[in-house]
């Protein structure tokens, strides 16, 4: 008789995450026009990581960061990696929802899930936690009582005042020092130099390939950029490089080839809210299976990751240190803040800059900031003769066909108001 092997607790997860990362990328591949060749790489990574849970730094100290506020130059300077924990597995969502209130947000939910179940492809050794978004905040509390080791980062909620600014430039200054003492790691002068430069030569080649997309044929989906970002959370840099090298190059060509991803008519839509994480990109690819195009986006899990780089007058370690805290809090439109008229400023910036038809609005339910902030934005939309879309959403697959009718109603609007301006 041929033994039939006992599946275990772990291993049935890692089947499931599977299966729901596998569905996903199916969906994206063949679902929609042909993709760029160079797209290969991003489906094949998230494939080895979410699929096959491929270790990607087994020779590296891994530091995990819940946040885009974590400065990433500083830690690859201490020869770390920072590996993004921000979870859209409805898998993950379903352990998280039995240690958060029912209420709380997916995402939050599904983070927190991960550490239950300590299912990772990669264990991130130290857990930076900014006071930015307070559920996440309050989750670090709940990890931490897990046996992990978790960093708490002070993170303000004004940034406009001096007073912010310092306060941010001190906690970013204590944050390199106490995460050097952790990974036993000084920081040299020319380690954080190149690292500054390594990441803004990273996020040349995003607002490189983000340009391409303002022309009228866009010769990339928004499915796949938010691909391409998400996958700066986890990948190697110097290969993410490599692959983003290549993706440019071919959508220079297709560019000059007047090939466009989108049909002629597609709506252009800019994408704000929650951010979308793999494999949790159901709205995204809603919206694009009914005939819009995503051409720009306010959120950070994308765009928002690779808005400003570092500027640094003096090459002095405290000079670049504090070059680092004010990329990160100025270039910051996260909700959190208290007033946020920067971000209605940016969307109707990208609405203008990549002739966009309308945008698409996105608030996790239970997550209070993007709820509560999305009565400015659709104000300032509404002011500016902006059609939006404001859905709440969450992880759950059962949603589809409801988000499914208001999309396509909302992108047939778009349609009919773009052929009475021809």
């Amino acid at each position: 008789m041929t033994e039939h092997k006992i599946e275990t607790p772990k291993e049935r997860l890692n089947r499931h995450k599977a299966m729901e990362a596998s569905a996903v990328l199916e969906k994206i591949k063949h679902d929609y026009k042909e993709p760029p060749r160079a797209m290969e790489y991003f489906y094949d990574l998230y494939e080895r990581v979410h699929c096959k849970h491929e270790s990607l730094h087994s020779d590296k100290a891994k530091v995990g960061t819940m946040c885009i506020q974590v400065p990433s130059e500083i830690i690859y300077a201490l020869d770390a990696v920072p590996l993004r924990l921000c979870n859209g597995f409805y898998t993950d969502d379903e352990i998280g929802s039995d240690f958060l209130p029912s209420k709380s947000c997916p995402l939050v939910k599904a983070t927190v899930g991960q550490f239950v179940s300590n299912n990772f492809s990669d264990k991130p050794d130290v857990i930076i936690s900014p006071t930015t978004c307070d559920q996440k905040a309050k989750s670090g509390a709940i990890i931490e009582s897990m046996g992990f080791s978790v960093y708490d980062m002070e993170f303000p909620r004004t940034k406009e005042s001096h007073e912010s600014r310092e306060y941010w430039r001190r906690s970013v200054r204590k944050f390199t020092k106490d995460l050097s003492e952790n990974l036993n790691t000084k920081l040299s002068k020319k380690k954080l130099k190149e690292s500054i430069q390594k990441i803004g030569y990273a996020q040349h080649l995003y607002h490189k390939l983000n340009i391409l997309r303002k022309n009228t044929a866009s010769p990339i989906l928004g499915k796949d950029m938010f691909l391409v970002t998400n996958a700066f959370f986890f990948d190697k840099i110097d290969s993410w490089i490599d692959a983003m090298k290549k993706l440019l190059e071919e959508c220079e060509e297709m560019v000059e080839a007047k090939v466009n991803a989108a049909s002629k008519m597609s709506p252009r839509i800019v994408y704000t809210g929650s951010p979308p994480i793999f494999p949790n990109l159901k709205i995204p690819l809603l919206i694009e299976l009914c005939d819009a195009i995503i051409v720009a986006d306010e959120t950070c899990s994308s765009n928002r990751m690779f808005n400003d780089m570092v500027s640094v007058d003096e090459w002095f370690i405290n000079d670049m240190i504090d070059s680092i805290a004010d990329r990160y809090l100025k270039g910051c439109t996260c909700p959190i803040f208290t007033k946020n008229d920067d971000r209605k400023r940016r969307i109707l910036d990208l609405v203008k800059d990549y002739k966009a038809d309308g945008v698409v609005y996105q608030a996790f339910a239970g997550c209070q900031v993007y709820e509560m902030e999305q009565r400015s934005v659709l104000e300032a939309m509404q002011k500016a003769g902006v059609p939006i879309l404001y859905i709440e959403s969450d992880y759950s697959p059962s949603q589809s066909g409801q988000l499914t009718t208001r999309i396509e109603a909302f992108v047939e609007s778009l349609k009919n108001r773009k052929r009475r301006q021809q």
